[in-house]
């Protein structure tokens, strides 16, 4: 009977706390569309219960804020718009991010594990004088989280006991949030000053029609073996028959084959889908792709 008692106490207790949590998720945009980690960081928000928001900082952003206004699980959308925020630097967002999380008294803050994430995150957290935690792949509970550490050889299992918790989330450790369905209200908050420690400059992106490699649930891989960039066109032929990404070993990339965008492997993108690997020698540098990914085709 008093075993029966305390977990009924421990349940209560547990849904009280999850009351009192709020989430803001830093939303990754191009201010065209929402890149699409942004909805499995979503997702990893939501399992922390509690009031999930998105914050959408950047210049007439309108349309991704309409977008995310409609994904499930979302209660308020934020938006910031001011030209300071055009090459979404670190610098001039993390005001913003302090000065939101301050206004609402977020206990989470979360962003995708990507370039964007990964440069951002750590910022804010010195800044709040947190210690952040880095590319998650699971949620025990609020305050209790789940990463690799060791190239991927061994799972890490992280109590953060901060009183603000940022980290990141690996986006192809959750599930992409529904796209449909959601009612969020859109709030306007005003653009913090600039700071003007940096200035963007321009941005040379790669355009491609094909998903990308941090989301795609398809990826080919090619390596040395191909023996130039010219053949990597097979395997742009093939990846476009799966709908699939298209991405690289370490060493096609130092020979000059592809951009270093392509690569993956522990120095570059880690990626946890159906995976066909061409020509790739396994070297220690793609061990922990192998490590994540269970799903491996591999032809030589």
């Amino acid at each position: 009977m008093l075993l029966a008692v305390g977990a009924r106490r421990l349940r209560r207790a547990a849904s009280l706390l999850q009351r009192f949590q709020s989430t803001l998720v830093i939303a990754e945009h191009t201010n065209e569309s929402l890149t699409p980690i942004t909805l499995n960081a979503i997702t990893a928000a939501k399992q922390l219960g509690g009031e999930v928001s998105c914050l959408v900082a950047g210049t007439n952003c309108d349309k991704v804020a309409e977008e995310l206004s409609k994904v499930q699980g979302i209660a308020k959308v934020l938006v910031a718009q001011h030209d300071v925020y055009k090459g979404f630097l670190p610098e001039e967002l993390t005001p913003l991010i302090l000065a939101t999380q301050k206004q609402f008294n977020y206990t989470h803050i979360c962003a995708g594990a990507s370039a964007f994430g990964k440069n951002l995150l750590p910022r804010v957290a010195a800044k709040l004088d947190v210690a952040p935690i880095s590319d998650i792949i699971e949620i025990k509970s609020p305050d209790t989280f789940v990463r690799t550490i060791y190239a991927g050889n061994a799972l890490c299992t992280v109590k953060c006991d901060e009183k603000v918790k940022v980290f990141s989330v690996r986006g192809t450790s959750f599930e992409a949030a529904p796209v449909n369905g959601g009612s969020a209200t859109v709030e306007k908050v005003t653009a913090s000053s600039p700071v003007g420690q940096s200035e963007w400059i321009e941005q040379k992106l790669t355009k491609s029609d094909r998903p990308e490699l941090t989301s795609a649930k398809v990826v080919v891989s090619g390596g040395r073996g191909l023996k130039s960039g010219d053949n990597f066109k097979l395997l742009y032929d093939l990846a476009d028959q799966l709908h699939a990404a298209v991405g690289a070993s370490r060493a096609a990339v130092d020979a000059g084959f592809v951009p270093n965008d392509m690569q993956v492997g522990q120095t570059g993108k880690i990626v946890a889908p159906v995976s066909m690997e061409i020509s790739i020698f396994f070297i220690r540098e793609l061990y922990v792709f192998h490590i994540i990914n269970k799903n491996i085709i591999m032809y030589f």
